[in-house]
């Protein structure tokens, strides 16, 4: 049994809007037959700092590939990565 909607309050203020929201629910007052999916292009994905020892050549030869591409190089050590694991990612699983 589909309940009608309930009409939205206007609010003064964002407080008031904030108190309200927070004991009501907003699925009493959107028709989620309605809805759409969202999508949100231009959104750059969460980072998270993480600490990694490399060997000193390794950083060296990685700091130099990024010189001739012009690149940082913590921007290159990411793309590596991102390569390494979707090649990881197409490769036949091994049976067990």
């Amino acid at each position: 049994m589909k309940t009608r909607n309930k009409k939205r309050p206007r609010f003064k203020d964002e407080d008031a809007e904030r108190a309200f929201w927070s004991t009501h629910s907003p699925l009493d007052y959107f028709d989620t037959a309605q809805r759409k999916r969202a999508t949100f292009p231009n959104l750059k994905p969460s980072l998270k700092s993480i600490s990694i020892r490399l060997p000193e050549d390794m950083i060296d030869e990685l700091k130099v590939l990024a010189n001739k591409r012009d690149v940082p190089y913590q921007s290159l050590a990411k793309l590596y990565l991102s390569w390494g694991i979707e090649s990881e990612r197409r490769r036949p699983k091994a049976a067990h």
